[in-house]
């Protein structure tokens, strides 16, 4: 199977010459993702939010890929504020407490930009059905 790249359609991509996603054979790799809100092109306030817009994010691209989110064997979570860890783990629960993929949290000086409050990356590995 071939090397594919997944986008999510943002110029930026291709300006910082990154994918949203590559897939190479059986394993996906999702960069980084912020909260953005792609409905609304908005970037909420809160890391509650934030985290469930980036697990979206994460899961179209997964998709997209022919992935599912369980999937996700490895997840890296950089947050900006420790005080954020608790609702950024609760979201976590909503959506991996099920899978359990190996994980690294870090809290992180700041992300691109100053209302960014979570970044998360993660690695799938194709089951085989």
């Amino acid at each position: 199977m071939s090397r594919r790249l997944i986008s999510t359609g943002s110029p930026f991509e291709k300006i910082a010459g990154y994918s949203r996603a590559v897939i190479d054979g059986d394993f996906a790799f999702v960069a980084g993702t912020t909260g953005y809100d792609y409905a609304t092109m908005t970037m909420p306030s809160d890391v509650t939010s934030q985290s469930r817009n980036c697990f979206k994010t994460i899961e179209a691209a997964l998709k997209e890929g022919g992935f599912a989110m369980a999937d996700i064997v490895r997840a890296t979570y950089y947050l900006t504020d420790a005080r954020d860890v608790d609702a950024h783990f609760a979201v976590c629960g909503e959506v991996l407490g099920d899978i359990r993929p190996a994980a690294t949290m870090l809290i992180v000086a700041g992300l691109y930009k100053p209302e960014m409050k979570v970044e998360i990356e993660v690695t799938a590995k194709r089951r085989n059905p």
